[in-house]
């Protein structure tokens, strides 16, 4: 069966999310507290979550056959929503850090995905 280019998109921008998320969990205690320094922390959320954007990316790339730069720019912003969303819903509550901090401590980040999809595009146009 194939799989619809726009519930792909949502599928692999939720699967974005929820790989570092579960990851996360492997590293906190029952009671909530860290089991590593929080910097070692937020180093191997951002290298797990970049890992896995970009094999979600290629695997969503592979599909597409024209208008890099448009699809680039689309899967961006759309995984950049949806996970700022799911945070927004799930673990800015589960934290209980204000929305301020979260983001300037993690929301910032996810900028990464719409310029990591955004270049993808650009070098997929160019290579054509």
């Amino acid at each position: 069966m194939k799989m619809n280019k726009h519930i792909r998109n949502v599928l692999y921008g939720f699967l974005a999310w929820l790989i570092p998320f579960v990851t996360s969990f492997f590293f906190y205690t029952k009671e909530g507290g860290l089991r590593i320094d929080i910097f070692f922390f937020k180093t191997i959320m951002i290298i797990v979550g970049s890992i896995s954007g970009a094999i979600l990316l290629i695997s969503y790339f592979k599909k597409i056959d024209t208008g890099y730069l448009k699809e680039g720019i689309y899967v961006g912003m759309t995984w950049l929503v949806i996970n700022i969303l799911l945070d927004l819903f799930i673990l800015i509550p589960m934290s209980g850090m204000s929305v301020a901090d979260y983001f300037l401590q993690i929301g910032l980040r996810y900028i990464v995905m719409p310029v990591m999809s955004i270049m993808i595009g650009v070098a997929l146009t160019n290579k054509k």
